[in-house]
C-alpha cells in the first residue's frame, strides 16, 4: 500500500475567461501545495468554463484553450508549482483524422500538467444529449483511458459523463490496475442530485475495485448552477470525504492507496458498451512517498432542501450579476411573496446596499400592500423608491379605450417601463419576480412582469416560493436577526392587484392542487389520461393543459433563471411554438 494526499479544488471558473481560470489553476494549486498534496485536480473545462456551447466551434477559441494550456503548465513550473501534479479540464480538437470524424473536431478534454509540460491527455468519451446537454452537437468522443502513476500510485482519469453512463474508460478501470479513478465534472445543480452522485459514485467505485475521487466546479453560468459537492468514496463504497456544497472550497484528503503494478505502455481493452478504449500508462513518480501520518478528513454534512434550494438561488443570481459586469440590480415590489423573496435574495447575494426596489402603487393597490412592502425594505436596508403609476396608465387610457384583460395588462406594462427606464438610467440589472407555477400558466404580462434580465425564481413553484420564505425567516430567527420577510406578505392570499379584490385564485386553482399538477405535465411529461389516472380532476387537467400549452411564446421571452429541478423552462424543456397537438380525450 501507498499513501496519497489528494486535493479537489471545487472552483468557479467563467466561461471564455480563459487567463482568469489559468491564475485560479495557479491559485489553488499554490494552496493545494501549501496543504502539501501529491496531486490535485480542477473539474471539467476548468480552462475555459463550462458549458461554451457555440464558442466550441470557433477554431480561434479551441486555439486560446490549448495555448492556454500549455502556458499554464510552464507558469506553474516557472512558479515553482511544477512539481505538483495537475489535472484540469480544458478544451481540445482531434488532431487526427478518424472514420467518420474529421481532424480539428472539438474535444471535451483533461490534461496532466507536470514540470512545465503536458503529461497525458484524453477527451470525454460519453457525450451527454439530454436535458440541458448538447454535446453530440459539438464534440467527438474520446477512446482512451491515461493511467498516471503519482507517489508510486496508478491514477485513471476520466470526465463526468463517463461516470454516469455504463462502458467506456470507467468499465476498464479495473482491467488498467488502477488504485484511484479521478473524476472530473461539470454537473449542474438539481433538488436532490447531491444524493444521486453519492449513491454513483458508491457503485462506480465497486465496480472499478478502486477508490474514486469526485472533483465538481461551483458556480452560476446562465441558467445553470453548478453546486461543487466534490467528494472522495473508497473501493468499498464508504464515503470518506466531502466538500461543502455551494462554496470554493479545496478539499484534501490523505488516501491509503494500493501500490502500481501495471506495466508501462498501452492497452487495448473492449469497453462493456463494446467500444476500444486504449489504457495508456504514464509515469510521473514511480516511488511512494515515506510514510506520514494522515489528517483526520473532512465529511461536511449535507443540506435540507429548502437550504440546499436557496443557497442554489443566491449563487445563481450573484454570479449572473457579477459575470456579466453589473454592480447592482433593480426590480418591482409590490408586497406580494414573490418580489419579496426575489428581493431578499438578490440582498443575500449581492448585499442589500445594491438592491435598489420601486414601490409602483396603482389605484388598485391595497394600503397593507404599500405598507408590507415599506416595512420589507426598513428590515433589510434595500434601496427603495416609490413611483405612483395613477397618472401614466389613465394617459394611456384616455389615448386607448380598453376594458377588461387590456385594462389590466395596461398597468402591468406601464410598471415594466418604469423600472426598464430606471435600469437604463442606472444601470441595474432588472429582476423578473414571475414564479414557475406563473410561467407555466402563462399567468404574466408579456413585457410587463415577465419584463427583465434575470429571473431568480425562474423555476421555483409558488408552494415552494412560500416555503423558502418561511425557511428564510427561521434563519433569521435562529440567529437572533428580525425576519426580512413580514409575516403579512407570507400569510395574505397572493394578488396582482390589477383590479379591486383580484386574487390570484379567481382564474387559478389553490397552488397546492396546481403545483402538483404543473409538476407531473411539466416535469413528468405525463399526458391527460396519465395525469387523470393519477388522481388529478378530469376538468382541471384539461383546463391546466390547455392554459400552459397556450403560454409557451410567453416563455420564449421570459429571461433565464436558476435551475433547479429536473425540467426548467429553457434549457431543459422544449416545445414548438406553432403546435397543433393536443392531448387526446379518454376513449
Amino acid at each position: 500500500m501507498a499513501q496519497l494526499r489528494l486535493a479537489l479544488a471545487q472552483v468557479n471558473p467563467t466561461v471564455g475567461d480563459l487567463d482568469g481560470n489559468a491564475d485560479l489553476i495557479v491559485e489553488w494549486t499554490r494552496r493545494a501545495a501549501e496543504a502539501g498534496a501529491h496531486l490535485v485536480a480542477f473539474p471539467e473545462m476548468m480552462l475555459t468554463g463550462y458549458p461554451v456551447e457555440d464558442l466550441a466551434l470557433r477554431t480561434s477559441f479551441i486555439e486560446a484553450s490549448q495555448r492556454t494550456l500549455e502556458r499554464t503548465a510552464r507558469r506553474l513550473a516557472d512558479e515553482g508549482l511544477g512539481a505538483l501534479p495537475v489535472v484540469t479540464g480544458y478544451l481540445d480538437r482531434l488532431g487526427t483524422s478518424r472514420p467518420g470524424q474529421p481532424a480539428g473536431a472539438p474535444l471535451n478534454a483533461l490534461a496532466w500538467l507536470h514540470e512545465g509540460r503536458v503529461a497525458a491527455r484524453s477527451a470525454k468519451h460519453h457525450l451527454p444529449n439530454y436535458g440541458v446537454f448538447d454535446e453530440f452537437r459539438y464534440f467527438v468522443r474520446g477512446d482512451r483511458l491515461p493511467v498516471v502513476r503519482v507517489a508510486g500510485i496508478d491514477v485513471a482519469t476520466v470526465i463526468c459523463e463517463d461516470l454516469w453512463q455504463d462502458g467506456g474508460p470507467v468499465s476498464v478501470t479495473r482491467a488498467a490496475g488502477a488504485g484511484l479513478l479521478l473524476v472530473i465534472n461539470g454537473s449542474p445543480y438539481e433538488r436532490s442530485k447531491d444524493d444521486v452522485r453519492l449513491e454513483l459514485a458508491v457503485r462506480r467505485a465497486r465496480e472499478a475495485g478502486c477508490a474514486l475521487a469526485y472533483v465538481n466546479m461551483v458556480g452560476g453560468q446562465d441558467e445553470l448552477v453548478f453546486d461543487g459537492d466534490s467528494m472522495i468514496v473508497g473501493p468499498d463504497g464508504e464515503l470518506l470525504a466531502r466538500a461543502e456544497p455551494f462554496a470554493e472550497r479545496l478539499l484534501v484528503a490523505d488516501l491509503t492507496l494500493p501500490a502500481a503494478t501495471a506495466s508501462p505502455g498501452t492497452q487495448p481493452v473492449q469497453a462493456a458498451d463494446e467500444a476500444t478504449i486504449t489504457i495508456e500508462h504514464t509515469v510521473i513518480s514511480a516511488d511512494p512517498v515515506p510514510a506520514y501520518e494522515p489528517a483526520p478528513p473532512l465529511v461536511a454534512e449535507p443540506l435540507d432542501d429548502l437550504a440546499e434550494v436557496y443557497r442554489a438561488l443566491v449563487l445563481g443570481v450573484r454570479d449572473y450579476v457579477r459575470k456579466n459586469g453589473f454592480r447592482s440590480v433593480i426590480c418591482g415590489l409590490s408586497g406580494g411573496i414573490d418580489s419579496a423573496l426575489v428581493a431578499t435574495i438578490a440582498a443575500d447575494a449581492i448585499g442589500p446596499e445594491n438592491v435598489h426596489v420601486v414601490l409602483l402603487p396603482s389605484r388598485y393597490s391595497s394600503d397593507h400592500s404599500v405598507n408590507d412592502a415599506e416595512e420589507l425594505v426598513k428590515r433589510q436596508g434595500l434601496q427603495a423608491r416609490t413611483v405612483p403609476i395613477n397618472e401614466m396608465v389613465e394617459a394611456f387610457e384616455r389615448r386607448l379605450e380598453l376594458t377588461g384583460l387590456a385594462e389590466e395588462n395596461l398597468q402591468a406594462r406601464v410598471r415594466a417601463v418604469v423600472w426598464m427606464a430606471l435600469s437604463n438610467q442606472e444601470d441595474h440589472l432588472v429582476l423578473t419576480t414571475g414564479n414557475k407555477s406563473e410561467l407555466a400558466t402563462g399567468y404574466s404580462t408579456l413585457y410587463g412582469d415577465s419584463a427583465g434580465g434575470f429571473g431568480p425564481i425562474k423555476d421555483v413553484m409558488k408552494t415552494m416560493v412560500w416555503a423558502l420564505s418561511r425557511w428564510r425567516n427561521a434563519q433569521a430567527e435562529a440567529a437572533g436577526q428580525t425576519p426580512p420577510i413580514p409575516a403579512e406578505i407570507i400569510d395574505k392570499p397572493p394578488s396582482a392587484e390589477l383590479s379591486p379584490g383580484q386574487l390570484d385564485t379567481d382564474s387559478l386553482p389553490e397552488y397546492d392542487v396546481l403545483d402538483a399538477l404543473l409538476h407531473d405535465y411539466v416535469e413528468r411529461d405525463l399526458g391527460r389520461d396519465a395525469l387523470i389516472a393519477a388522481g388529478h380532476d378530469a376538468g382541471l387537467v384539461e383546463r391546466v393543459i390547455r392554459l400552459v400549452d397556450r403560454a409557451e411564446y410567453k416563455r420564449r421571452q421570459y429571461p433565464p433563471g436558476p435551475k433547479i429541478t429536473p425540467k426548467n423552462f429553457g434549457r431543459d424543456r422544449r416545445l414548438p411554438i406553432t403546435n397543433r397537438w393536443r392531448e387526446p380525450s379518454a376513449g
